[in-house]
């Protein structure tokens, strides 16, 4: 990287850091360019040219887990399909200790006044980490080897988004949200997986639905 780009990349990590402080201040996402610029010590310019809006600063905070990556790699190595699921764990885990945070972010980045929610969400990198594993599954056998990854990726993340909304409009509980996950991936694996891994889905397909119904006996009580 030349100094050029590492300058740019740490003026980003700043812009992030900044935004991120003030919502955890503030509470909500309604901060200004201003702010976030002056609290970066950045001209006010830069999160334009960097991100291009604000509601961009969002989404890279989302995909700004920077710890994930480190804490997925030092899992015990397991096949393929057991490490999407431990990489759902770990990714919803960060929504488990800190719950005000992530929904005041997933509050602005599921807000309907825009048509491109979809190509924000799924950045490169995410996109690339995601497939990869698809990838590694189908080349371990457990996926059909006739299956189109980039379908199954985006069905999945149809199943993480939606977890997402249900969870900003009250419909679900933050603990709700790994097993409702669990539960959407496993269904949509087991469709395309080879007959030797079905079993092992339709395990967790259960294993899943039982933790699910728990946790409804257990709110319908309180």
């Amino acid at each position: 990287m030349s100094r050029r780009e590492e300058a740019k990349a740490e003026r980003r990590r700043r812009i992030i850091a900044a935004a991120r402080d003030l919502i955890k201040e503030t509470g909500d996402t309604g901060l200004s360019m201003r702010a976030i610029a002056a609290r970066a010590g950045v001209s006010l310019t830069t999160p334009y040219n960097l991100f291009g809006s604000k509601r961009a600063i969002v989404i890279a905070l989302l995909e700004d887990v920077r710890e994930f990556h480190e804490r997925f790699s030092q899992l015990h190595r397991v096949g393929a399909v057991d490490r999407i699921f431990q990489a759902v764990s770990i990714t919803l885990a960060y929504l488990a200790d800190d719950p005000d945070f992530y929904r005041t972010l997933w509050t602005e980045a599921l807000r309907f006044d825009s048509k491109e929610l979809r190509g924000e969400l799924q950045s490169p990198q995410r996109y690339g980490f995601w497939w990869a594993l698809l990838n590694e599954a189908r080349s371990e056998g457990a996926l059909l080897p006739d299956i189109d990854l980039d379908p199954l990726l985006r069905a999945l993340d149809a199943v993480y988004v939606s977890a997402m909304l249900g969870w900003v409009l009250g419909a679900m509980e933050v603990q709700e949200i790994e097993p409702h996950v669990g539960y959407g991936y496993a269904l949509t694996l087991r469709g395309a997986a080879s007959p030797g891994f079905a079993e092992k889905l339709e395990r967790r397909v259960l294993g899943y639905q039982k933790d699910l119904q728990r946790l409804r006996a257990k709110a319908a009580a309180a």
